[in-house]
């Protein structure tokens, strides 16, 4: 611990298409932060820290400015253990899974070979050529797994360790930016007035299409999977213990809820 408290860091573990690219963004206009790539290779959403990255960032103090990075990691054991060693403070963001993945086939949709770079699951080479009920499958069957996982892992440790994870809610963020903007760098050891966090996300804002800031509304996976396939997604979520307090946010029971987007108003 006593390396890792010689500088801040700010670490964004977010799952794909929680909205991480756009705050890591932020955040680095807000601290004048350094976004460093702190995996051992680029690529692979089981990110895994590598260790001589952190120690040019402690010893060498490369980059001189402050570290942020943005990793699709899940909180397993050997993830947890380098967090704990370098007293690194992670912050998370909880959204619905049925709108991720909806967002995730945006993504495919629009370019279906450039998750190969960094998914973890292999694309089906006619993915495609699919219909919607057979993309749809996919998603909820094959990517769906990684989401329960990583909600499950990162919501243990968060109530194992609950001064380490700071978790953001994304309707919360949606409703009000600059206090998710503010809360994560508390959390990280710089805190910023509420101006500076307004005036980075202004900034970060007018070029949110460079950030992958996609549809940014809730609901949306409700009207792209069936009840039988959310059904699945369900019972894939079951079978870990540590969502249950929150399942209703992470698979939300109807579309109830107005879709909305990011104010920018303070």
């Amino acid at each position: 611990n006593d390396i890792g408290a010689t500088r801040p860091s700010i670490v964004l573990a977010f799952a794909p298409k929680a909205a991480g690219t756009f705050l890591r963004s932020a955040a680095i206009a807000a601290v004048g932060g350094a976004f460093v790539r702190t995996v051992h290779a680029q690529g692979g959403r089981d990110a895994s820290f590598y260790l001589p990255t952190f120690l040019l960032y402690y010893v060498a103090n490369h980059p001189a400015r402050p570290l942020v990075t943005h990793v699709h990691m899940q909180a397993l054991p050997a993830n947890r253990h380098f967090m704990d060693a370098l007293d690194l403070k992670p912050v998370i963001m909880v959204r619905a899974i049925p709108d991720m993945l909806a967002s995730y086939a945006d993504m495919l949709d629009a370019d279906p070979h450039s998750p190969d770079n960094w998914l973890n699951i292999r694309l089906p080479q006619n993915y495609a050529a699919l219909v919607t009920e057979a993309k749809n499958d996919f998603l909820i069957d094959m990517i769906g797994p990684w989401y329960a996982s990583y909600f499950a892992t990162w919501l243990e440790y968060a109530q194992e360790c609950p001064g380490r994870v700071c978790v953001l809610d994304y309707d919360r963020f949606i409703a009000e930016p600059v206090a998710a903007l503010e809360s994560l760098l508390a959390h990280a050891g710089m805190p910023h007035p509420r101006e500076i966090c307004q005036t980075a996300l202004d900034a970060v804002w007018e070029n949110r299409a460079d950030f992958r800031f996609n549809k940014g509304v809730s609901g949306r996976g409700h009207a792209r999977f069936t009840p039988t396939q959310l059904a699945r997604l369900a019972r894939q979520l079951d079978f870990y213990p540590n969502p249950a307090a929150i399942r209703d946010r992470l698979i939300p029971p109807s579309a109830s809820s107005p879709a909305r987007a990011p104010s920018r108003a303070a």
